[in-house]
């Protein structure tokens, strides 16, 4: 992929793979980072990259495996926080949070994973199962169970009233 075509390739890609990242991911500012990430080393392998096999799967890989990576930092100072004292207080959540990325957050990071490829990407079950490593049907289980999970999460009060639950 040349400087041009790469640069063209970012410009159509990188808002829909953050806001890919941003539902599985459930941080914006996160999502960003690991988007911007994921595309500088893609920038350094763009002679390899190839328009035809989807380096978009590729960067979101990447920008996926980069989260993971953070999360287990992060994990790894707060036990350290703990050990010394515990952290500073965290800032409230903030009020403008979109429903369905909270109700995502309350997803076990593969099935939040899964459930964002599926619907959002718009991939297969056969594709997520490539792009993740697993297979189709761990792919399968963790659509059921990420859809059963958001049904219980995502229902409307209003409507709960309306039946009398």
């Amino acid at each position: 992929m040349t400087a041009e075509e790469f640069e063209e390739f970012y410009a159509h890609a990188v808002r829909r793979l953050t806001g890919q990242l941003y539902v599985m991911l459930g941080d914006l500012q996160e999502a960003q980072d690991v988007v911007q990430e994921a595309f500088v080393r893609a920038w350094s392998r763009r002679g390899r990259l190839v328009k035809e096999a989807a380096p978009e799967a590729w960067i979101r890989t990447v920008a996926w495996r980069l989260a993971v990576r953070r999360w287990h930092g992060r994990r790894r100072s707060e036990q350290a926080w703990q050990r010394h004292g515990g952290a500073p207080p965290a800032a409230a959540p903030d009020p403008g949070s979109v429903v369905l990325v909270e109700a995502l957050k309350g997803l076990s990071p593969q099935q939040r994973r899964t459930v964002a490829l599926h619907y959002i990407c718009d991939l297969s079950v056969e594709q997520i199962a490539a792009e993740t490593g697993q297979s189709t049907g761990t792919v399968k289980t963790h659509l059921s169970r990420g859809r059963a999970a958001l049904a219980d999460r995502l229902q409307d009060p209003r409507t709960q009233e309306a039946h009398g639950d």
